[in-house]
């Protein structure tokens, strides 16, 4: 049951980790470290403290549409500091029920106090998919004869 999959199976898969910035960097240094890495979010992290999360998101309406520049504009003026965080348990379902409530697209994983990972609405769909593709497949194989009787 795909759904009901903690959200640590899903990492377990894809891989633990969080791309993160401090609070006291440029918007322009964040842009180009989501580019490099082909994310859409970082987390911003004080030290070792998660204290918001930037996103392309943030950049389009809080640097752009106020004709901000990304040089000369810090993280911690734009970032997001409401951010809404899972635990490793938490299920696909939970996490899916979540970014579609609050309208976001990127999940912190927390462990304790430490930002484990970050889960994106699209990694999420692709474990629905893949978990999908597999009950399919044994489906399949049990109608096809494939499994002893």
């Amino acid at each position: 049951m795909e759904l009901g999959d903690p959200v640590r199976a899903m990492l377990d898969h894809k891989g633990w980790g969080a791309l993160s910035i401090g609070p006291d960097q440029t918007v322009f240094d964040a842009i180009e470290k989501m580019a490099e890495h082909s994310i859409g979010a970082l987390v911003v992290v004080d030290g070792e403290t998660l204290v918001g999360i930037f996103s392309e998101r943030d950049y389009a309406r809080k640097v752009m549409l106020e004709g901000r520049t990304s040089h000369d504009t810090l993280i911690r003026d734009i970032m997001s500091r409401d951010v809404i965080t899972v635990p490793p348990d938490a299920t696909v379902d939970h996490c899916m029920h979540l970014m579609t409530e609050h309208h976001i697209r990127h999940l912190p994983v927390m462990v304790e106090s430490r930002v484990a990972a970050v889960v994106s609405v699209g990694d999420l769909v692709k474990w629905i998919i893949s978990r999908q593709s597999e009950t399919i497949e044994h489906l399949q194989h049990y109608i096809s004869g494939g499994y002893p009787r």
